[in-house]
């Protein structure tokens, strides 16, 4: 038995959000703001019945809820037909759960009709309206006092609001006693797969809570925030470390004295003999003091005989700060061991033992009975929640984590005999370092959409990747460029996952001195979460899958890499009505379908553009060198350049001309440019020498950002168009206002 997906409703920016779950991980990922918390929080809300304020309902849906406020006090509907209302503007959550035919035992409550033989078994957690009709008769008794008390303010002069000025602000004050969650069975045989539209409900398929709990076992983590979070005390954060969780474990579960079993008896003997003999020890320390008071006839009338009785607790020898200690690393000649209290251990440590230990505790908590609160049975599925781990892990344990927990949850000897019992891993997160240790199938992806007619405010949907990156299908022709993906990603940074936007480029010059330029010259891009990564143009189409999958604006920079139109297409020199043609398959296969460089040279920005197959309105952009103007010996020269190198040389020509440091690569360059007899041999001789298999690109860049100031060069023009395009296509999306 498993969690199959859950469908979140106007729950903050989710008005409507299927999330499928995998078989043991699922990772929230996505750029900030885009609900991978809001979902989180939902989940938690909706399972524990408690939590849920006036803020977690979709801002969208404020209007109407006032309209039934409005109906309530006009009285233009009846109770009945207000109530159904309600369904569609208050939080739910949809839970479909996969049941084997053996498993049935579980969801007996659960089902939906007769006819129904084994597969989904679906409820609906929907806040709803309690006693409605009190409530209706309250807010008229309040709305109506208010306006009156606001009438005769007026009369004096005064211009005040008192509440509840329409139903939303009633809400805010009376949300939890006025609301509350229910629990309704849905029909399998209803789902909407092709517009994931949730199903209405019938009313008469309401059941007890129990019937969930009793199938789910619910576990979190939430961020750890630390000081700024004015929800976290010192007493909670305190409460996080080993020791204390040690503590708790013991006292809870396994301190012999409360329940002891046929394995405690033998340090129950022990602790019994240990205690004996320290009172024995006691009473002879302590003899000669207590006779000298007896002598006294202290302490009362019948002057009764003092008995010193101890009593080990072992709670007690946990309590103090040594109690976890670690053992300092040591050279093996050396026979001393020496050991250190827990706090003296790095802080991510520390934290990634003390998360693996909670792991510990849930698993145990749920599957061993002497452990368990209650004397129920096992409930099939233990599902546990983990907000944003990378808050108080650093990087390196970021992926030694992510790499052990599900693994940890699960190593159970019972869990392995027994394989309808299924642990579900949900994480957030921000790290591409965890996502890169998970198989990116596991990955659901929040996309932000921006505010339109049907929603007043930006909303969010959330992409299922599995089927980006899935090679399951081996004769699907798609299979290796999905294995393409999912390897180069995980070779280089996951952050494409969490950015507003991407620039592919094409080689390692690019990749250095791109965030500089964006850094110094373009200030509203620098604002946003840009991702750049640096592939070839040869390979950058296999990312045209997953980037129109995800809806992310995208910009490749790539190289014109003119070539004859002969033979096997030898590079050459750039020049035009030679009837060359570029080798770049990013230009001549993905975006501009066209070869020939003298039409390339002139196509205007607009066709360089197009809308990727979604329905987002991403679109991807293409950045290739065009004709550069220059002024050589006081005559306007047209430089036709194919790198990004011979371009950065041509729009700053003075600066390289100006360079005279023997021991700098750009040396080279400025030579050329110095001693060239003409502007055509210029021309050729940079081109020869960028050319030249023993040109350093690396320290070519490198040597730029040692010797100018980024913000003195000057952006080659391609790229200066590609940038300001993408901030032009940022802007109108409001995500440059709106911030990451």
């Amino acid at each position: 038995m498993k969690i199959s997906f859950v469908q979140i409703q106007n729950f903050r920016k989710l008005k409507n959000c299927k999330i499928n779950f995998g078989d043991q991980n699922t990772l929230f990922v996505g750029p900030n703001n885009s609900g991978k918390t809001s979902a989180m929080e939902a989940l938690v809300k909706m399972f524990n019945k408690s939590g849920i304020n006036f803020n977690d309902i979709t801002v969208s849906n404020h209007k109407a809820i006032n309209e039934i406020g409005r109906m309530i006090i006009e009285k233009q509907s009846n109770p009945d037909e207000i109530e159904l209302k309600w369904d569609h503007l208050l939080p739910a959550i949809d839970i479909w759960i996969e049941v084997l035919n053996n498993e049935m035992q579980y969801v007996a409550n659960l089902i939906p009709n007769l006819d129904w033989d084994g597969g989904l078994i679906g409820v609906r957690l929907l806040l709803q309206p309690d006693k409605s009709e009190k409530m209706y008769s309250d807010y008229i008794e309040k709305y109506s006092k208010a306006r009156e008390l606001e009438n005769k303010a007026s009369e004096t002069g005064k211009n005040i609001k008192i509440w509840p000025i329409n139903f939303c602000d009633y809400m805010k004050s009376k949300m939890n006693e006025i609301f509350k969650i229910k629990l309704y069975i849905l029909d399998a045989l209803k789902i909407d797969n092709e517009k994931d539209i949730p199903q209405e409900i019938d009313y008469e398929m309401e059941t007890v809570f129990d019937s969930l709990q009793n199938i789910i076992k619910v576990d979190v983590i939430e961020a750890q925030r630390g000081f700024h979070d004015p929800d976290t005390n010192f007493k909670e954060i305190a409460s996080r470390s080993l020791s204390a969780q040690l503590r708790n474990y013991y006292n809870n579960h396994l301190d012999p004295e409360k329940s002891p079993t046929e394995e405690d008896l033998n340090i129950l003997q022990a602790m019994e003999k240990a205690k004996d003999a320290f009172d024995e020890n006691l009473a002879e320390k302590f003899k000669d003091a207590l006779d000298e008071v007896e002598n006294m006839g202290y302490p009362g009338i019948n002057n009764p005989k003092i008995i010193i009785e101890s009593k080990i607790d072992a709670m007690e020898a946990l309590k103090h700060e040594s109690a976890i200690q670690y053992e300092v690393p040591h050279d093996n000649t050396i026979k001393e061991i020496y050991h250190l209290p827990e706090q003296y251990n790095g802080l991510g440590y520390q934290n990634l033992i003390s998360m693996i230990f909670k792991l510990i505790t849930f698993r145990d908590e749920w599957i061993k009975p002497s452990m368990r609160n209650k004397e129920d049975k096992i409930e099939p599925i233990h599902l546990v929640l983990i907000e944003e781990p990378e808050a108080h892990l650093h990087m390196q344990v970021q992926q030694v984590f992510i790499k052990e927990a599900y693994k940890v949850l699960t190593e159970s000897e019972f869990l392995k005999d027994n394989t309808n019992f299924t642990t579900q891993l949900v994480i957030t997160t921000h790290s591409s370092h965890i996502v890169k240790e998970i198989d990116f199938c596991d990955l659901r992806y929040f996309k932000r959409l921006p505010a339109d007619k049907e929603h007043q405010i930006p909303t969010t949907i959330v992409i299922d990747l599995s089927k980006v990156f899935s090679t399951n299908n081996e004769e699907d022709p798609e299979n290796q460029t999905r294995r393409f993906a999912s390897r180069y990603l995980k070779t280089t940074h996951c952050d494409i996952f969490f950015a507003d936007a991407i620039i592919l480029v094409e080689g390692v010059a690019e990749n250095m001195l791109l965030p500089h330029f964006i850094h110094s010259k373009y200030p509203k891009l620098n604002q946003m979460y840009i991702s750049i990564l640096e592939i070839n143009g040869r390979h950058s189409h296999r990312l045209k899958k997953l980037i129109e999958t995800i809806g992310i604006d995208t910009l490749i920079v790539t190289d014109l890499d003119t070539a004859s139109s002969e033979g096997k297409h030898a590079a050459v020199e750039p020049k035009r009505n030679e009837n060359q043609i570029t080798t770049n398959y990013s230009i001549t296969n993905w975006i501009m379908h066209e070869k020939q460089i003298d039409f390339l040279l002139d196509k205007d920005n607009e066709s360089k553009v197009i809308l990727a197959d979604n329905e987002f309105n991403s679109s991807i952009r293409i950045a290739y060198q065009i004709p550069i103007e220059i002024n050589y010996n006081d005559e306007k020269k047209e430089a036709l350049t194919s790198t990004f190198e011979d371009s950065i040389i041509y729009s700053n020509l003075e600066l390289f001309k100006n360079i005279d440091d023997k021991e700098l690569y750009l040396n080279k360059i400025s030579n050329i440019i110095k001693s060239a007899t003409g502007f055509e041999d210029m021309h050729f001789k940079i081109y020869e020498e960028i050319r030249k298999t023993s040109f350093k690109k690396a320290e070519f860049a490198l040597d730029l950002i040692y010797l100018i100031d980024p913000e003195k060069i000057v952006v080659p023009n391609y790229i200066d168009d590609g940038l300001n395009w993408l901030e032009s296509q940022l802007s109108s999306k409001g995500l440059l206002e709106e911030g990451a």
